[in-house]
């Protein structure tokens, strides 16, 4: 780990250009977040959020400012770089699950480990994996619509874990959910996080947010 933080943030703006005038998506951001973590981004609609997780994601680059990921400056980095960093060091939740529609729940989280390694192992890892979110056996083989809303999102948790990510960004992962459901989700990835996983995760529920051991609060792409 050599010290470094696991993401670190130096004074970074995103201003997207648009006809009406610039939008400035984030404004002057310095942050770090620590191996281990559990974070939670808050604040109002349209405060900056997404775009501050789709920085840390490496879905997006900087108008200005730095970003380092284990101490490695991603700026600079060509796209096909991006693409594996994100294959192989970050995991994402999103809150409308995004699973492939025809794809069974173990193909779904066997996926990302085809893309990086090819078919050896890859659906004993994926079946080790979903049987840690405690779906049931018998569900593998159904494709997405035929799982309800929490059965969807522990395959999206499985598929975000599989290749041992060590960021796992989460954005409104209990969104789509009932209260039960999605405080059953926040169980698992409260055991991921005791278990080493580093996380952070945009939500608008202080119920969600309690979960996590530090909140950002973000406010007109500053953080507050």
């Amino acid at each position: 780990m050599n010290g470094e933080p696991l993401l670190r943030f130096v004074d970074v703006s995103k201003v997207y250009p648009l006809p009406a005038g610039d939008v400035v998506a984030l404004d002057h951001v310095s942050l770090t977040v620590e191996h281990g973590e559990f974070i939670a981004v808050m604040g109002p609609s349209g405060s900056g959020k997404s775009t501050l997780l789709n920085m840390m994601g490496c879905l997006d680059v900087p108008t200005r400012g730095k970003i380092y990921l284990s101490g490695q400056e991603i700026s600079g980095m060509s796209d096909d770089d991006l693409t594996r960093l994100r294959r192989d060091h970050i995991g994402f939740i999103f809150q409308q699950f995004n699973l492939i529609p025809l794809l069974s729940a173990v193909e779904n989280v066997e996926f990302p480990l085809v893309l990086k390694t090819g078919r050896t192992e890859s659906r004993q890892r994926a079946v080790e994996v979903l049987r840690m979110m405690h779906l049931d056996d018998a569900l593998f083989s159904h494709k997405p619509g035929e799982l309800s809303g929490g059965e969807q999102q522990r395959v999206a948790i499985a598929r975000a874990l599989v290749n041992d990510p060590d960021l796992l960004l989460c954005d409104e992962p209990t969104g789509n959910l009932d209260t039960k459901t999605g405080m059953a989700i926040m169980e698992i990835l409260a055991t991921e996080n005791r278990e080493g996983k580093t996380i952070v995760m945009v939500t608008h529920d202080p119920g969600v947010a309690a979960y996590a051991r530090r909140t950002i609060r973000i406010v007109d792409g500053r953080v507050a």
